[in-house]
């Protein structure tokens, strides 16, 4: 059986939240709860030439992601203003860790009421 791509294990895990709907931004699929909480970038995007995505990210979870460990993390453009992280997704990729992010930009993002139907 062949690996799944990287946009078919983001979008599983994407998915699989409450009330969550795919649209196609900017010619990339991204996902919403009522608003947009991911991005994603399977081919790159301007000067980031390699798979990524940017996504919400809980307060104060962006300096501390770029400061320790900036070779995986990184500002995004245009969003980076509201705190949002860009995550590599080449190389080794833990998907754990991935779904981890994936589920607390969804927390950041989604009413209450669809937050709290995330099991920790």
């Amino acid at each position: 059986m062949a690996a799944k791509s990287v946009e078919d294990r983001v979008r599983s895990i994407c998915m699989a939240f409450p009330e969550v709907t795919e649209k196609t931004s900017h010619s990339a699929p991204a996902f919403f709860v009522k608003k947009q909480f991911l991005h994603l970038w399977v081919d790159g995007h301007h000067e980031n030439q390699f798979p990524h995505l940017w996504c919400a990210a809980p307060v104060g979870a962006q300096e501390e992601l770029i400061e320790t460990e900036p070779k995986r993390f990184f500002r995004p453009p245009y969003v980076g203003s509201r705190g949002w992280i860009g995550v590599r997704l080449d190389g080794k990729v833990d998907w754990g860790e991935i779904a981890e992010i994936c589920k607390d930009a969804y927390r950041v993002t989604a009413p209450p009421k669809l937050a709290a139907q995330l099991t920790v």
